[in-house]
């Protein structure tokens, strides 16, 4: 056929031309790969090499890479290949695939300074930029909240009431469990270690303590976290996918009152409860322990927890809860509407949500210990 493509050698003295006519397309891949894999160890001793394609009928990406290639086996220290008879229709296409393959390879495997350096200057620079849309994220609730102060009506109720369904009501059985088990397993330590001493009642002081003042409220935190947070990043990254959102702002309503809010109150209200439930289920669990592995009975335990703790224990815990809940909420929402417009980005954002909430909630869970330490409480 007339169309088939061909690569014609013509060799004069020290000169070598390589003449292609027909159609160098895709759809000719195996025909062509053959020809130019022939083509390329016939550069020998030549002083000046071309590759004519002023016959070339039909040129496509795949053809236009290949005359590349060609040109670049054939090209030697002292001779450069030469693409001639190129017309102005294909010159800008194998431009572009020359200007592509000229960008140099990295190679990952090999660690350098340099290297190391912009590992780091990223890093930073993405601790600074997750932080930066934090506090932009926690602006913008807090000025859509200031409008609904001052415009009562637009407050969305049932989004709220809601979310307060899923978030707090839906999650007491297995934070009720979670913390049950985790009570259990402290008291049990306790007394095994505190038996040694004669000292088993003093379990209770560290249960008491330790539940109400940081266990409690930090790992139900945590399961909010990976249970909440999560749910959060992945309803409205779902949302940015289905441009549902492009859709509020064009309709006139903003993102952040409408979807953001509702749930960021749900989870600031629902959180107190929550850690308030599993500090009690824990302290049933040790309670339970101790009696049953410890021997101390339930009036001595409620007696000796009486004298062992005070309000004050109470108040450091609940007092973490809010900012927690606000922590991670605003994590989770900044993740839901980072996410683009595919399942891997809307898998690594929800996945990056749940570990920025939990490093997030431990970090502010620090920052209270010294604070209440350095008040003397």
């Amino acid at each position: 056929m007339s169309g088939d493509p061909k690569l014609e050698r013509i060799a004069k003295g020290n000169a070598l031309a390589l003449c292609a006519t027909g159609t160098w397309t895709a759809s000719f891949a195996p025909v062509l790969e053959r020809m130019v894999a022939d083509a390329e160890k016939l550069a020998g001793s030549s002083q000046s090499i071309f590759i004519d394609v002023s016959e070339v009928t039909k040129l496509d990406t795949f053809g236009a890479w290949l005359i590349e290639r060609l040109r670049r086996s054939l090209t030697q220290d002292a001779v450069e290949a030469q693409i001639a008879g190129l017309s102005a229709n294909y010159s800008s296409l194998v431009d572009e695939v020359r200007r592509v393959r000229a960008t140099p390879v990295v190679d990952s495997s090999a660690v350098t300074i340099t290297g190391m350096l912009e590992q780091i200057g990223r890093a930073v620079a993405g601790v600074a930029g997750t932080v930066a849309g934090l506090v932009d994220m926690l602006g913008a609730v807090l000025a859509a909240g200031f409008r609904v102060l001052i415009h009562p009506r637009s407050f969305r109720l049932t989004s709220t009431v809601h979310h307060m369904e899923q978030v707090c009501w839906r999650a007491v059985p297995i934070i009720v469990l979670i913390t049950f088990l985790i009570g259990c397993i402290i008291a049990q330590q306790g007394i095994f270690h505190f038996r040694r001493f004669g000292a088993d009642i003093f379990v209770v002081d560290m249960l008491g303590v330790l539940v109400l003042r940081e266990i409690g409220v930090l790992l139900v935190a945590i399961m909010v976290a990976g249970r909440s947070g999560s749910a959060y990043t992945a309803e409205l990254g779902s949302m940015k996918m289905r441009e549902e959102i492009d859709a509020l702002r064009t309709m006139g309503f903003d993102p952040i009152e409408v979807l953001v809010l509702p749930r960021m109150l749900a989870l600031v209200l629902a959180l107190p409860i929550l850690a308030f439930l599993g500090a009690m289920a824990a302290l049933y669990g040790g309670g339970l322990v101790a009696w049953l592995y410890g021997g101390v009975d339930p009036e001595a335990f409620l007696l000796r927890l009486r004298d062992a703790i005070s309000i004050d224990h109470f108040i450091v815990g609940i007092v973490k809860a809010p900012v927690m809940a606000a922590v991670i909420g605003i994590v989770a929402c900044v993740e839901g509407l980072a996410v683009q417009g595919s399942a891997e980005s809307l898998g690594q954002h929800t996945t990056a949500s749940v570990v920025k909430g939990i490093f997030f909630v431990i970090v502010m869970d620090g920052v209270f210990a010294i604070f209440f330490a350095s008040i003397g409480m």
